[in-house]
C-alpha cells in the first residue's frame, strides 16, 4: 500500500501508553536478467549503494542466495540478476477466460465497465499459486487493491457518471486465472472453467459473532448476513484446506462521512468525501449520511474458494475488523489454525486468531466454519523484549458493557477501540507477516511512520524505536510453545536505511543491499526470506531515500542476516506480491502502479507522464502486470 491515506493513519487517539513510557496479452515484453543489452546502456548504480560480490554458487552448502547482486537505479524498467529473465505477464485489462466473455484491453482505457467486470482489475497485489497439475499449470489468484481513475477511463474523472463508479469498482477485488506453461511461457488458459473476477459489487456473506449484529444490517440487507463486494484488497493469505483469505485494507477512503463523525467513525477514519473516489454520488450505500451501517461491512477478511467459481466469499467477523493488510496461516502441532493479521496504519495493531477447531481432511468442505469459531488476541510488545497476546473477548480486560461492549460482536466490530482498552503496543504500520519454515519464527514488516514522536503523538518505544520512522524496520518473535502461546519473546531482525544519510535515525543495519520501507514478506520452503519494499512516489526522491533507487524485491538470509538486491521495478511503483511455483523454478511478482502520481489520480492527457512500463511506449499507459521470472538454466530461484 503506498497511497497516503491519511484516513487510515491518523485515526488513532488512544491514549496507550508507548513501551518507552508488454502492452498487450498476445505479446509478453521478456526483460532480460542482468545488465547486457539495452539495459546496460540505461543503468546507473546510485554511488552511495554497495553491491555485494562474491555471490555463492549452487549448491553451496553455507549459503542459502546464490544469485548476484543487481544495483539500485531510478530507470523506468525492471531489472533482475544475470541468469535470469523476466517476463511481464498477467496485466491490468486482460480477459481472465470466462467462456464465452473474454473482452480484449483497449490501449486508450476505453472499455466499458461490464468489460472490467471480467478482465484482471487495476493494481495488483497479494497472491497465492494454487496447483492444478504440480508446477505446471494451476491456478493464481491475485488482489487488485484500489484503481487510479486518471489511468482507468478514458477521460480520467472529468464527466464523472454512474458508468465510471461501476468500472472503477469492477477494477478493485480479486481475480481468479488459470495459468499454463506452455513451452516456457506461462500463458492464461482461456477459457477456463475457473475463471472469475470478485469485485466491489459482487455477493459476499457475513458468518462469525459480528453477522447479523445491528450495526450490520442496512436497509438492502435488514439481518446483516450479505454485503455488496470486497474492496482495498491489500495482502492475503491461504489455509491448509485450500482456500484463499483476501483482506481489506483501505475501505474508509471509499465512503463519504459526516461532517461531524461519531467517536466510532472517527476512529476508523471516516471523513466528510472520503479520499476522492466519488462513488457515493452514483452509489448511495457509500454515502455514510444515508447509510450509516454501510461501513461496519467492511474492514474484514474474506475466505474464497478458488476451485469453485460459483462460491459465494465469505468475510470471517471472527478474525476481527481492521485495515487489514493480510491474514497468514500457521497451522499447531494439535493441529488447530494460527491467523497473523497486521493492521496498515500509524500507531495500529497486530493481532492473531487462534481457531477453536482442529483442522480435518476433506478440504473447504471439512472446513467450512473453521474461522467463525476462535479466540482473538492482540499484541503487546514489552520493554525487555517479551511480549504477550492479549485475549480480544467481550467480558475480559475491560471489554465490558460499561467500556461499550456489549457483546461480541461489538469487540469485532470494534476491534480498535479494543486495544485501545487492551494496551496493545501501537506499531509503525505493521503490514506483511512472514513465518519461517524451518523455526517457526514470524516475522512483521514495520514499513514506516513519519508521525512518530511528533508533537502530541507516541514516542518511539523499544519495539519502534525511531522518531520521524522515514525506513521502516523488520520486527520478528518466537512464539513461547506452539504458535498458540500466550506469550513470545521479541526481536528486530534488521533496521532498514542507508549508512550515508546525515540522519542517524535513517541509517540502518542492513549487512548487504541497502532499502527502505520494508513492505512485502514471503519465506520460499528453503528458508530465504523475501523482502519487498513500498516507498511512496512523493517520498522516493527525498534525501533519505537519495541512495536507494526505486522500489524493489530482496533475498536475506535469516541464519547470517545477509540481505542481496534481486530485483528493482520501475519507476514509482511498488513491488509487492511473490509465490513460486512448488519446484521453485518459477516465481510471480507483482509490479503494482508503476509510474504513480504523487497525487494518485493521473493526468488522462499524460497518462504515461511517470512511467510507460510495461510496453516501453511512448504514451503508453502503465499497467500493473504479474512478472514472471525464471532462470535462464532452468534452475531453482535464488540460487
Amino acid at each position: 500500500m503506498s497511497k497516503d491515506f491519511s484516513a487510515m493513519e491518523d485515526s488513532n487517539p488512544s491514549s496507550n501508553p508507548s513501551i518507552h513510557e508488454v502492452s498487450s496479452p498476445t505479446r509478453r515484453r521478456v526483460l532480460q536478467g542482468g545488465l547486457g543489452g539495452v539495459v546496460t546502456s540505461l543503468l546507473a548504480p546510485l554511488s552511495s549503494v554497495a553491491v555485494l560480490s562474491g555471490c555463492a554458487t549452487v549448491g553451496s552448502p553455507d549459503k542459502l542466495i546464490g544469485f548476484k547482486s543487481v544495483p539500485a537505479t531510478r530507470i523506468d524498467d525492471l531489472i533482475v540478476p544475470e541468469g535470469y529473465t523476466a517476463t511481464a505477464a498477467f496485466m491490468w485489462g486482460e480477459p481472465v477466460g470466462v467462456a464465452g466473455a473474454m473482452p480484449e484491453w483497449k490501449a486508450d482505457a476505453s472499455n466499458s465497465a461490464a468489460d472490467q467486470e471480467l478482465q484482471l482489475g487495476m493494481h495488483h497485489d497479494g497472491m497465492n499459486y494454487f496447483p492444478l497439475d504440480g508446477s505446471k499449470r494451476g491456478l493464481l489468484v491475485m488482489n487488485h487493491e484500489y484503481t487510479d481513475d486518471g489511468l482507468l477511463h478514458k477521460d480520467g474523472m472529468q464527466a464523472w457518471s454512474a458508468e465510471k463508479v461501476r468500472k472503477s469498482m469492477a477494477a478493485h477485488g480479486v481475480g481468479v486465472i488459470e495459468i499454463e506453461d506452455r513451452n516456457g511461457s506461462w500463458d492464461i488458459v482461456r477459457p477456463s472453467q475457473y475463471a472469475r473476477r470478485i469485485t466491489a459489487a459482487t455477493p459476499v456473506a457475513l458468518s462469525g459473532p459480528a453477522a447479523g449484529h445491528p450495526m450490520m444490517c442496512t436497509a438492502a440487507d435488514p439481518a446483516g448476513i450479505a454485503v455488496l463486494g470486497t474492496m482495498a484488497n491489500c495482502a492475503h493469505g491461504h489455509t491448509p484446506w485450500g482456500t484463499y483469505l483476501t483482506c481489506e485494507e483501505n475501505w474508509a477512503s471509499y465512503f463519504n462521512g459526516r461532517a461531524k463523525p461519531t467517536a466510532h467513525e472517527a476512529r476508523w477514519g471516516l471523513r466528510k468525501e472520503g479520499r476522492g473516489y466519488r462513488w457515493h454520488e452514483h452509489e448511495e450505500r457509500f454515502d455514510l449520511n444515508k447509510h450509516e451501517n454501510e461501513p461496519n461491512r467492511f474492514g474484514w477478511v474474506v475466505e474464497i474458494d478458488p476451485m469453485d467459481p460459483t462460491s459465494t466469499p465469505i468475510k470471517r467477523t471472527a478474525l476481527g475488523r481492521a485495515a487489514h493488510e493480510g491474514a497468514w496461516v500457521a497451522q499447531t502441532k494439535a493441529g488447530r489454525a494460527v491467523v497473523y493479521m497486521a493492521e496498515d496504519a500509524q500507531f495500529e495493531y497486530i493481532y492473531k486468531f487462534v481457531s477453536r477447531d482442529r483442522v480435518k481432511p476433506g478440504g473447504f468442505a471439512a472446513n467450512k466454519e473453521l474461522l467463525d469459531h476462535g479466540t482473538l488476541f492482540v499484541a503487546k510488545f514489552n520493554n525487555d523484549n517479551s511480549g504477550e497476546w492479549i485475549e480480544v473477548s467481550h467480558g475480559k480486560n475491560g471489554l465490558t458493557a460499561e467500556n461499550g461492549f456489549a457483546n461480541q460482536g461489538d469487540v469485532l466490530i470494534k476491534s480498535r477501540q479494543a486495544g485501545d482498552i487492551l494496551g496493545a503496543t501501537k506499531m509503525d504500520r505493521p503490514e506483511w507477516i512472514a513465518i519461517d519454515p524451518h523455526n517457526g519464527e514470524v516475522y512483521c514488516t514495520l514499513t514506516n511512520n513519519t508521525r512518530r514522536g511528533a508533537d502530541k503523538q507516541p514516542a518511539a518505544d523499544a519495539a519502534n524505536p525511531r522518531v520521524n520512522n522515514t525506513m521502516g524496520n523488520i520486527i520478528k518473535w518466537k512464539e513461547a510453545g506452539d504458535f498458540d502461546g500466550a506469550s513470545f519473546t521479541w526481536s528486530h531482525f534488521v533496521m532498514a536505511g542507508d549508512p550515508a544519510n546525515q540522519r542517524a535515525q535513517t541509517q540502518g543495519n542492513i549487512k548487504g543491499d541497502i532499502f527502505g520501507s520494508p513492505d512485502g514478506l514471503w519465506f520460499d520452503d528453503r528458508g530465504i526470506l523475501w523482502i519487498q519494499t513500498d516507498a511512496h512516489s512523493t517520498n522516493m526522491h527525498k534525501d533519505d531515500y537519495a541512495g536507494i533507487g526505486n522500489n524493489m524485491m530482496l533475498a536475506a538470509d535469516p541464519r547470517t542476516g545477509e540481505v542481496r538486491r534481486f530485483l528493482v521495478g520501475p519507476v514509482n511503483c511498488e513491488v509487492t506480491g511473490v509465490v513460486c511455483t512448488p519446484d521453485m523454478r518459477t516465481m510471480f511478482v507483482n509490479i503494482q502502479h508503476p509510474g504513480e502520481s504523487p497525487t494518485d489520480r493521473s493526468d488522462p492527457a499524460d497518462p504515461s507522464k511517470y512511467s510507460t512500463w510495461p510496453s516501453g511506449q511512448k504514451g503508453a499507459r502503465p499497467r500493473s502486470a504479474t512478472v514472471v521470472i525464471r532462470k535462464k538454466d532452468g534452475g531453482m530461484i535464488g540460487t
